[in-house]
C-alpha cells in the first residue's frame, strides 16, 4: 500500500471586494468581512480535531487570515505562506470592472476554452494549474502519510481539483468551490483519490435581508395582474 499524503484544500472566506464589482486577483489589502470571520472560525472548529502536520496558505490577506482561524486550534503550527498556491495572476485585468471585462473577447475564452486563455501581462491559466500542481505534489514529498492543510482561491482549487479528476482544463468551470469549503484530496503512488468536494455544511448561514411589510402582498398582486393580461 502507498503511503498517502492527504490535503484539505480550503478557499478562503468571503469579503467585501466582491461587492465593488472588481477582480482582486493580487490586489493587497482584501480583508475578511465580519461574515468571513465567522465562517473561519467554523472552518477552525471544523478542523479543531483533525490531526494537521502543516498549514499552508496563498500569501494574500484574505487566505492567511483564514488560515490563522484554522492555526489557532492548532497551537503547534504556524501558517507558511506559499506563493506557488496564490491567486491566478490576472496582470491588466487586476482591479477591473467585470462589467467592462465581460465585453472583451478574453472573457468568453476563460468561460469555454481556459486552456488557450492568456491574460495580458500575467499568466496562462494552463501556468497557473501547472505552478500549483508542482507545488502540492512537492508537498505530497515533504509529508507522506501525513494530513496537510492549503488554504486558496476558487479558480485555483477548481484546477487543482480537475487536474486530480483527470478532466481536461477546459472542463474546470463546471467546479463549484465556495467560500471557506472545504475539498479533500489523497495523493499516492497508484492514483489520486477526491474525497471531498466544496464542503459548507458547517458553515454559518449568512445573514440575508429582513423582507419588507407587504412584499409578498405586492408580489402577488403582480403575479396576478400578468396572469390576467
Amino acid at each position: 500500500v502507498s503511503v498517502m499524503a492527504e490535503f484539505f484544500l480550503i478557499r478562503h472566506a468571503v469579503n467585501d471586494w466582491v461587492n465593488t464589482g472588481r477582480l482582486a486577483g493580487w490586489t493587497p489589502g482584501v480583508h475578511l468581512n465580519s461574515e468571513g470571520q465567522a465562517q473561519a472560525r467554523a472552518l477552525g472548529e471544523r478542523l479543531a480535531k483533525v490531526p494537521l502536520a502543516a498549514i499552508y496558505s496563498s500569501p494574500l490577506e484574505r487566505t492567511m487570515e483564514t488560515a490563522q482561524a484554522i492555526a489557532a486550534h492548532h497551537p503547534t503550527l504556524v501558517v507558511q505562506p506559499l506563493e506557488q498556491v496564490g491567486e491566478v495572476r490576472y496582470g491588466q485585468w487586476q482591479g477591473a470592472r467585470l462589467s467592462a471585462l465581460r465585453r472583451q473577447k478574453l472573457w468568453q475564452t476563460v468561460q469555454i476554452y481556459p486552456s488557450r486563455a492568456q491574460f495580458p501581462g500575467g499568466e496562462a491559466i494552463r501556468q497557473a494549474q501547472a505552478r500549483t500542481i508542482d507545488a502540492l505534489e512537492n508537498l505530497a514529498t515533504r509529508h507522506p502519510g501525513q494530513r496537510v492543510v492549503v488554504v486558496s482561491h476558487s479558480d485555483i482549487i477548481k484546477l487543482v481539483v480537475a487536474h486530480y479528476l483527470g478532466a481536461h482544463i477546459d472542463f474546470f468551470q463546471r467546479i463549484e468551490i465556495s467560500p471557506a469549503s472545504i475539498s479533500i484530496i489523497r495523493l499516492g503512488a497508484d492514483r489520486p483519490h477526491v474525497i471531498c468536494l466544496n464542503d459548507t455544511s458547517f458553515l454559518p448561514v449568512l445573514r440575508t435581508e429582513p423582507v419588507k411589510p407587504g412584499f409578498w402582498r405586492r408580489t402577488r398582486r403582480r403575479v396576478l395582474k400578468r396572469l390576467a393580461r
